[in-house]
């Protein structure tokens, strides 16, 4: 299979060369070819429509085989896989993130606190303010 794909590859690539070259030779509207190299005597050579027909000709031809070439291409599997292809499937989606449990608000009853003292966050150990009294409106 690999054989195929390289002979419809070598042939698409000499059909776009020979195409150009095609293309670049055919005379403009009413003006001939051997005129620009400094020549008129095209007109003995291939008679006055001659060569337009021949160049056309070749242009619809290679023009086909070109189209036909690029659908195969296109159709044919390569031998070699791309990088993409070499992938592992499960690796290419990403992954959730994981979720972590909100703490709670209330702080751990002492029945629950760590035995040893006060091994808890800093705002636990920090001593608790006095109660204030209110001042007497006197």
């Amino acid at each position: 299979m690999s054989f195929l794909y390289y002979l419809v590859l070598l042939v698409h690539v000499a059909a776009c060369l020979f195409l150009i070259a095609v293309v670049l030779l055919q005379q403009g509207k009413g003006q001939d070819l051997a005129s620009a190299f400094g020549g008129g005597g095209t007109q003995t050579a291939f008679g006055p429509r001659g060569s337009a027909t021949v160049l056309s000709r070749a242009t619809t031809i290679l023009a086909g085989v070109f189209m036909l070439t690029s659908l195969g291409l296109s159709l044919l599997p390569r031998s070699r896989s791309g990088i993409l292809d070499q992938v592992p499937a499960n690796t290419a989606a990403p992954r959730p993130a994981a979720t972590v449990a909100p703490r709670p608000l209330t702080p751990p009853s002492p029945s629950t606190a760590a035995p040893g003292g006060s091994a808890g966050t800093p705002a636990e150990s920090a001593p608790k303010p006095a109660p204030t009294t209110a001042p007497s409106g006197k």
